[in-house]
Protein backbone atom coordinates (compact mmCIF):
# COMPACT_ATOMS: atom_id res chain seq x y z
CA UNK A 1 0.00 0.00 0.00
CA UNK A 2 1.42 3.23 -1.19
CA UNK A 3 0.72 6.35 1.54
CA UNK A 4 0.16 9.93 0.32
CA UNK A 5 2.84 12.09 -0.36
CA UNK A 6 2.52 15.10 2.01
CA UNK A 7 4.32 18.02 1.11
CA UNK A 8 4.60 21.20 2.75
CA UNK A 9 4.26 24.32 0.39
CA UNK A 10 7.66 26.24 -1.10
CA UNK A 11 6.47 29.05 1.33
CA UNK A 12 7.27 26.92 5.10
CA UNK A 13 9.65 24.93 3.29
CA UNK A 14 11.40 28.41 3.20
CA UNK A 15 11.57 29.06 6.21
CA UNK A 16 13.71 26.70 7.83
CA UNK A 17 14.50 24.41 10.84
CA UNK A 18 13.63 25.92 14.42
CA UNK A 19 16.67 27.42 14.97
CA UNK A 20 17.14 27.55 18.61
CA UNK A 21 17.75 23.53 18.32
CA UNK A 22 21.33 23.25 19.18
CA UNK A 23 20.91 25.32 22.15
CA UNK A 24 18.18 24.01 23.45
CA UNK A 25 19.71 20.51 23.11
CA UNK A 26 22.25 21.69 25.95
CA UNK A 27 19.83 23.34 27.90
CA UNK A 28 18.41 19.61 28.15
CA UNK A 29 21.50 18.11 28.79
CA UNK A 30 22.28 20.51 31.34
CA UNK A 31 18.59 19.82 33.11
CA UNK A 32 19.44 16.29 32.66
CA UNK A 33 22.62 16.88 34.75
CA UNK A 34 20.00 18.35 37.56
CA UNK A 35 21.80 21.80 36.50
CA UNK A 36 19.11 24.74 36.31
CA UNK A 37 19.97 27.18 33.94
CA UNK A 38 19.12 31.05 34.67
CA UNK A 39 16.96 31.74 31.15
CA UNK A 40 17.88 35.14 29.40
CA UNK A 41 16.52 33.91 25.72
CA UNK A 42 13.08 34.16 25.25
CA UNK A 43 11.56 37.71 25.75
CA UNK A 44 8.50 36.02 27.99
CA UNK A 45 8.27 37.95 31.31
CA UNK A 46 8.36 35.04 34.09
CA UNK A 47 6.22 37.37 37.07
CA UNK A 48 2.79 37.32 37.57
CA UNK A 49 0.42 39.00 35.22
CA UNK A 50 -0.68 41.85 37.78
CA UNK A 51 -3.28 41.37 40.32
CA UNK A 52 -5.68 44.10 39.20
CA UNK A 53 -5.94 43.10 35.31
CA UNK A 54 -6.21 39.14 36.85
CA UNK A 55 -9.26 40.21 38.88
CA UNK A 56 -10.51 42.42 36.18
CA UNK A 57 -10.40 39.04 33.99
CA UNK A 58 -11.83 36.92 36.92
CA UNK A 59 -15.03 39.27 36.77
CA UNK A 60 -15.48 39.85 32.77
CA UNK A 61 -15.86 36.56 32.54
CA UNK A 62 -18.80 36.34 34.36
CA UNK A 63 -20.26 39.69 33.08
CA UNK A 64 -19.29 37.70 29.67
CA UNK A 65 -21.22 35.34 30.00
CA UNK A 66 -22.76 35.34 26.92
CA UNK A 67 -21.64 32.68 24.36
CA UNK A 68 -21.59 35.25 21.28
CA UNK A 69 -18.75 35.53 19.45
CA UNK A 70 -16.98 38.81 20.11
CA UNK A 71 -16.61 42.10 17.55
CA UNK A 72 -13.77 41.37 14.84
CA UNK A 73 -12.44 44.93 15.47
CA UNK A 74 -13.01 45.23 19.50
CA UNK A 75 -15.69 46.34 21.75
CA UNK A 76 -16.31 50.16 21.82
CA UNK A 77 -15.52 50.20 24.91
CA UNK A 78 -11.65 49.00 24.75
CA UNK A 79 -11.06 50.91 21.68
CA UNK A 80 -11.95 54.28 23.44
CA UNK A 81 -9.80 52.81 26.51
CA UNK A 82 -6.93 52.63 23.86
CA UNK A 83 -8.03 56.30 22.30
CA UNK A 84 -8.36 57.52 26.41
CA UNK A 85 -4.58 56.16 26.89
CA UNK A 86 -2.90 57.20 23.47
CA UNK A 87 -4.02 60.83 24.00
CA UNK A 88 -2.83 60.79 27.69
CA UNK A 89 0.43 58.84 26.95
CA UNK A 90 1.28 60.70 23.40
CA UNK A 91 -1.00 63.38 22.86
CA UNK A 92 -2.59 61.78 19.77
CA UNK A 93 -6.12 62.20 19.51
CA UNK A 94 -7.69 58.66 17.75
CA UNK A 95 -11.26 58.20 17.00
CA UNK A 96 -12.32 54.71 18.17
CA UNK A 97 -14.65 54.28 15.38
CA UNK A 98 -12.37 54.50 12.49
CA UNK A 99 -8.71 54.48 13.67
CA UNK A 100 -8.49 51.87 16.17
CA UNK A 101 -8.57 47.75 16.11
CA UNK A 102 -8.07 45.29 18.30
CA UNK A 103 -5.84 42.24 17.72
CA UNK A 104 -5.30 39.33 19.27
CA UNK A 105 -1.82 40.29 20.08
CA UNK A 106 0.67 42.13 17.90
CA UNK A 107 2.39 38.96 16.17
CA UNK A 108 -0.79 37.43 14.14
CA UNK A 109 -1.77 41.42 13.38
CA UNK A 110 2.15 42.08 11.92
CA UNK A 111 1.99 38.69 10.28
CA UNK A 112 -1.50 39.07 8.53
CA UNK A 113 -1.37 43.01 8.24
CA UNK A 114 0.88 42.45 4.78
CA UNK A 115 -1.99 40.09 3.19
CA UNK A 116 -4.37 43.24 3.37
CA UNK A 117 -1.48 45.93 1.52
CA UNK A 118 1.34 43.46 -0.10
CA UNK A 119 0.45 42.17 -3.74
CA UNK A 120 3.22 39.55 -5.25
CA UNK A 121 6.57 40.95 -6.07
CA UNK A 122 6.08 44.08 -4.04
CA UNK A 123 8.92 44.81 -1.85
CA UNK A 124 9.08 45.54 1.76
CA UNK A 125 11.78 47.02 3.73
CA UNK A 126 12.60 45.50 7.38
CA UNK A 127 15.20 46.17 10.03
CA UNK A 128 17.97 43.52 10.33
CA UNK A 129 17.65 42.26 13.07
CA UNK A 130 14.35 42.83 13.68
CA UNK A 131 11.10 40.61 14.56
CA UNK A 132 10.43 37.39 12.43
CA UNK A 133 6.98 38.34 11.41
CA UNK A 134 8.00 41.58 9.59
CA UNK A 135 9.78 39.19 6.92
CA UNK A 136 7.49 35.96 7.84
CA UNK A 137 4.64 37.97 6.93
CA UNK A 138 5.83 39.22 3.74
CA UNK A 139 7.03 36.07 2.47
CA UNK A 140 3.45 34.38 2.53
CA UNK A 141 1.70 37.70 1.28
CA UNK A 142 4.59 36.23 -1.26
CA UNK A 143 6.25 40.05 -1.38
CA UNK A 144 9.88 40.05 -1.41
CA UNK A 145 12.11 41.43 1.57
CA UNK A 146 14.83 43.94 1.88
CA UNK A 147 16.44 44.31 4.73
CA UNK A 148 18.03 47.14 6.34
CA UNK A 149 21.00 46.60 8.68
CA UNK A 150 21.07 48.29 12.07
CA UNK A 151 24.62 48.84 12.79
CA UNK A 152 26.17 51.03 15.89
CA UNK A 153 28.09 53.18 14.34
CA UNK A 154 24.68 54.67 12.84
CA UNK A 155 23.16 54.50 16.88
CA UNK A 156 21.36 51.15 15.28
CA UNK A 157 19.17 52.97 12.73
CA UNK A 158 18.23 52.13 9.04
CA UNK A 159 20.23 54.27 6.90
CA UNK A 160 17.34 55.06 4.24
CA UNK A 161 19.55 57.28 1.99
CA UNK A 162 21.42 54.11 0.98
CA UNK A 163 18.40 52.27 -0.04
CA UNK A 164 18.93 52.00 -4.02
CA UNK A 165 16.48 53.85 -6.22
CA UNK A 166 15.02 50.77 -7.79
CA UNK A 167 14.38 49.04 -4.51
CA UNK A 168 12.06 52.25 -3.44
CA UNK A 169 10.40 52.26 -6.82
CA UNK A 170 8.72 48.70 -6.07
CA UNK A 171 8.40 49.47 -2.31
CA UNK A 172 5.02 49.60 -0.77
CA UNK A 173 5.54 49.36 3.34
CA UNK A 174 8.53 50.05 5.77
CA UNK A 175 8.76 48.41 9.28
CA UNK A 176 10.29 50.33 12.16
CA UNK A 177 9.84 49.36 16.01
CA UNK A 178 11.95 51.77 18.55
CA UNK A 179 12.49 51.13 21.69
CA UNK A 180 14.12 48.60 19.38
CA UNK A 181 13.79 44.81 20.05
CA UNK A 182 16.62 43.33 20.17
CA UNK A 183 19.21 47.01 20.06
CA UNK A 184 17.23 48.28 22.80
CA UNK A 185 17.77 51.26 20.97
CA UNK A 186 15.54 54.79 20.94
CA UNK A 187 14.59 56.69 17.86
CA UNK A 188 15.10 60.44 18.38
CA UNK A 189 12.53 62.54 17.26
CA UNK A 190 14.53 63.40 13.95
CA UNK A 191 14.53 60.18 12.73
CA UNK A 192 10.76 59.40 12.84
CA UNK A 193 10.48 62.61 10.59
CA UNK A 194 12.86 61.58 8.16
CA UNK A 195 11.13 58.23 8.05
CA UNK A 196 7.50 60.23 7.89
CA UNK A 197 9.12 61.82 4.72
CA UNK A 198 10.77 58.88 3.41
CA UNK A 199 6.70 57.16 3.26
CA UNK A 200 5.09 60.58 1.96
CA UNK A 201 7.60 61.20 -0.90
CA UNK A 202 7.65 57.48 -2.19
CA UNK A 203 4.16 56.24 -1.28
CA UNK A 204 5.38 54.04 0.97
CA UNK A 205 2.97 53.03 4.23
CA UNK A 206 5.10 53.17 7.44
CA UNK A 207 4.29 50.14 10.08
CA UNK A 208 5.36 51.26 13.53
CA UNK A 209 5.99 48.47 15.79
CA UNK A 210 5.71 50.22 19.19
CA UNK A 211 5.40 47.16 21.41
CA UNK A 212 7.89 48.18 23.64
CA UNK A 213 7.00 51.92 24.22
CA UNK A 214 6.30 51.74 27.55
CA UNK A 215 9.87 49.60 28.47
CA UNK A 216 11.96 52.44 28.85
CA UNK A 217 14.69 54.40 31.37
CA UNK A 218 15.69 57.65 30.76
CA UNK A 219 14.13 58.91 27.70
CA UNK A 220 10.22 58.75 27.30
CA UNK A 221 9.90 57.09 23.62
CA UNK A 222 7.51 58.80 21.05
CA UNK A 223 5.07 57.19 19.11
CA UNK A 224 5.13 57.97 14.98
CA UNK A 225 1.13 59.58 15.48
CA UNK A 226 2.67 62.12 17.33
CA UNK A 227 4.01 63.81 14.44
CA UNK A 228 1.34 62.49 11.38
CA UNK A 229 -0.74 59.81 10.76
CA UNK A 230 -1.07 59.54 6.88
CA UNK A 231 -0.07 56.43 5.72
CA UNK A 232 1.09 55.34 8.87
CA UNK A 233 -0.40 52.13 11.07
CA UNK A 234 1.27 51.78 14.54
CA UNK A 235 0.87 48.05 16.63
CA UNK A 236 1.07 47.81 20.16
CA UNK A 237 0.75 45.24 22.48
CA UNK A 238 -0.11 44.54 26.14
CA UNK A 239 2.33 41.61 26.58
CA UNK A 240 5.40 43.71 27.65
CA UNK A 241 3.64 47.04 28.65
CA UNK A 242 1.51 44.83 31.60
CA UNK A 243 3.09 41.29 31.51
CA UNK A 244 0.29 39.51 29.62
CA UNK A 245 2.04 37.79 26.85
CA UNK A 246 -0.34 34.98 27.59
CA UNK A 247 -3.72 36.66 27.13
CA UNK A 248 -2.96 37.88 23.06
CA UNK A 249 -4.29 41.38 23.45
CA UNK A 250 -2.94 44.51 21.50
CA UNK A 251 -4.31 47.24 19.07
CA UNK A 252 -3.54 49.21 15.70
CA UNK A 253 -3.74 52.54 15.34
CA UNK A 254 -3.12 55.25 12.94
CA UNK A 255 -4.63 56.06 9.10
CA UNK A 256 -8.17 55.19 8.69
CA UNK A 257 -7.57 54.11 5.29
CA UNK A 258 -5.02 51.33 6.81
CA UNK A 259 -6.92 50.61 9.54
CA UNK A 260 -9.75 49.81 7.89
CA UNK A 261 -8.07 47.54 5.29
CA UNK A 262 -6.64 45.60 8.55
CA UNK A 263 -10.14 45.34 9.76
CA UNK A 264 -10.76 43.79 6.43
CA UNK A 265 -8.06 41.16 6.78
CA UNK A 266 -8.72 40.27 10.39
CA UNK A 267 -12.38 40.05 9.91
CA UNK A 268 -11.61 37.20 7.11
CA UNK A 269 -8.75 35.20 9.40
CA UNK A 270 -10.42 35.79 13.21
CA UNK A 271 -13.48 36.42 14.76
CA UNK A 272 -12.39 38.53 17.08
CA UNK A 273 -10.46 38.54 20.97
CA UNK A 274 -12.41 37.17 23.41
CA UNK A 275 -14.47 40.17 25.26
CA UNK A 276 -13.31 39.24 29.01
CA UNK A 277 -9.73 39.49 27.79
CA UNK A 278 -10.23 43.23 26.29
CA UNK A 279 -12.08 43.79 29.56
CA UNK A 280 -8.84 42.86 31.44
CA UNK A 281 -6.98 45.56 28.99
CA UNK A 282 -9.07 48.14 30.02
CA UNK A 283 -8.34 47.60 33.26
CA UNK A 284 -4.52 47.41 32.50
CA UNK A 285 -4.69 50.54 30.70
CA UNK A 286 -6.38 52.49 33.56
CA UNK A 287 -3.06 51.81 35.61
CA UNK A 288 0.73 53.17 35.22
CA UNK A 289 2.04 51.90 38.67
CA UNK A 290 2.45 48.38 37.39
CA UNK A 291 4.05 49.46 34.50
CA UNK A 292 6.63 52.22 36.68
CA UNK A 293 7.12 49.07 38.81
CA UNK A 294 7.97 46.72 36.14
CA UNK A 295 10.36 49.30 34.89
CA UNK A 296 11.85 49.79 37.87
CA UNK A 297 12.37 46.15 38.31
CA UNK A 298 13.93 45.85 35.14
CA UNK A 299 16.16 48.76 35.43
CA UNK A 300 17.60 46.68 38.49
CA UNK A 301 18.10 43.52 35.82
CA UNK A 302 19.84 45.75 33.49
CA UNK A 303 22.24 47.64 36.00
CA UNK A 304 23.21 44.40 37.54
CA UNK A 305 24.10 42.57 33.86
CA UNK A 306 25.75 45.49 32.60
CA UNK A 307 27.95 45.89 35.50
CA UNK A 308 28.71 42.33 35.42
CA UNK A 309 29.94 42.49 31.73
CA UNK A 310 32.09 45.17 32.02
CA UNK A 311 33.46 43.53 34.99
CA UNK A 312 34.74 41.02 33.14
CA UNK A 313 36.44 43.34 30.60
CA UNK A 314 33.36 43.47 27.61
CA UNK A 315 32.56 46.85 25.97
CA UNK A 316 29.21 47.57 26.63
CA UNK A 317 26.47 50.02 26.04
CA UNK A 318 23.61 50.88 28.51
CA UNK A 319 19.92 49.67 27.06
CA UNK A 320 17.35 52.79 26.88
CA UNK A 321 14.18 50.66 26.41
CA UNK A 322 12.95 47.23 25.59
CA UNK A 323 13.47 44.40 27.94
CA UNK A 324 16.86 43.72 26.46
CA UNK A 325 20.44 43.59 26.33
CA UNK A 326 22.44 43.48 22.99
CA UNK A 327 25.73 43.02 24.55
CA UNK A 328 29.06 42.36 22.39
CA UNK A 329 30.46 39.33 22.36
CA UNK A 330 34.39 38.58 23.23
CA UNK A 331 35.88 39.78 19.88
CA UNK A 332 37.24 35.94 19.88
CA UNK A 333 34.56 34.45 19.83
CA UNK A 334 31.38 34.43 17.57
CA UNK A 335 27.95 34.76 18.82
CA UNK A 336 27.28 31.36 19.01
CA UNK A 337 30.80 30.48 20.24
CA UNK A 338 29.78 32.73 23.55
CA UNK A 339 26.13 31.60 23.82
CA UNK A 340 27.30 28.13 23.95
CA UNK A 341 30.23 29.17 26.27
CA UNK A 342 27.85 30.78 28.56
CA UNK A 343 26.20 27.47 28.99
CA UNK A 344 29.07 25.55 30.56
CA UNK A 345 27.96 23.57 33.54
CA UNK A 346 29.40 25.86 36.10
CA UNK A 347 27.30 29.13 34.20
CA UNK A 348 24.32 27.47 32.80
CA UNK A 349 22.85 31.07 31.60
CA UNK A 350 20.58 31.11 28.36
CA UNK A 351 21.03 34.15 25.85
CA UNK A 352 20.52 34.27 22.12
CA UNK A 353 23.30 34.24 19.67
CA UNK A 354 22.74 37.66 17.48
CA UNK A 355 23.32 36.30 14.55
CA UNK A 356 20.63 33.78 14.83
CA UNK A 357 17.86 36.94 15.20
CA UNK A 358 19.27 38.71 11.72
CA UNK A 359 19.74 38.11 8.46
CA UNK A 360 23.14 37.99 6.16
CA UNK A 361 22.36 41.47 3.88
CA UNK A 362 25.08 43.72 2.19
CA UNK A 363 27.61 40.40 2.92
CA UNK A 364 26.95 40.86 6.99
CA UNK A 365 24.87 39.73 9.34
CA UNK A 366 24.56 42.64 11.71
CA UNK A 367 23.99 40.67 14.69
CA UNK A 368 27.01 38.73 14.65
CA UNK A 369 29.44 39.41 17.69
CA UNK A 370 26.35 40.29 19.88
CA UNK A 371 24.21 38.29 22.14
CA UNK A 372 20.44 38.97 23.24
CA UNK A 373 19.55 39.22 27.10
CA UNK A 374 16.24 38.79 27.55
CA UNK A 375 15.29 40.05 31.60
CA UNK A 376 13.21 38.00 32.41
CA UNK A 377 14.58 36.25 35.07
CA UNK A 378 13.57 37.27 38.46
CA UNK A 379 15.66 39.73 40.20
CA UNK A 380 17.61 36.90 42.54
CA UNK A 381 18.15 34.94 39.10
CA UNK A 382 19.31 38.04 37.52
CA UNK A 383 22.20 38.69 40.75
CA UNK A 384 23.33 34.63 40.54
CA UNK A 385 24.14 34.82 36.74
CA UNK A 386 25.98 38.36 37.23
CA UNK A 387 27.61 36.03 39.92
CA UNK A 388 28.21 33.38 37.89
CA UNK A 389 29.50 35.69 35.29
CA UNK A 390 32.16 37.42 37.15
CA UNK A 391 33.57 33.83 38.64
CA UNK A 392 34.27 32.26 35.66
CA UNK A 393 35.39 35.08 33.98
CA UNK A 394 37.74 36.30 36.23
Amino acid sequence: MEFMKIEASKRVQSIGSYAFAEVDKLVEELQNQGIKPIDFGVGDPKEPTPELIRNACKKAVDARKGAGYPSYIGTLEFRTAVATWMKKRFNVELDPQKEISSTSGSKEAIFNFHEGVIDPGNIVLVPNPGYPPWSRGTLFAEGQTIFLNLLEENNFLPNLQEIPPEIIEKAKLLWINYPNNPTAAIAPKSFLKEVIDFGHDNNIIIASDEAYSEIYYDKKPMSILELDREGIITFNSFSKRSKMTCYRIGWVAGDEQIVAIFRKVKTNIDSGTPTFIQDAAVAALSDERHVEDARKDYRKKRDIMIKAFQEIGLETREPEGTIYIWQKCPSELSSLEFAKKLLANNIAIVCTPGAWISEEANTINPGEGYVRFALVPTLDETALAAQRLTEYFQ
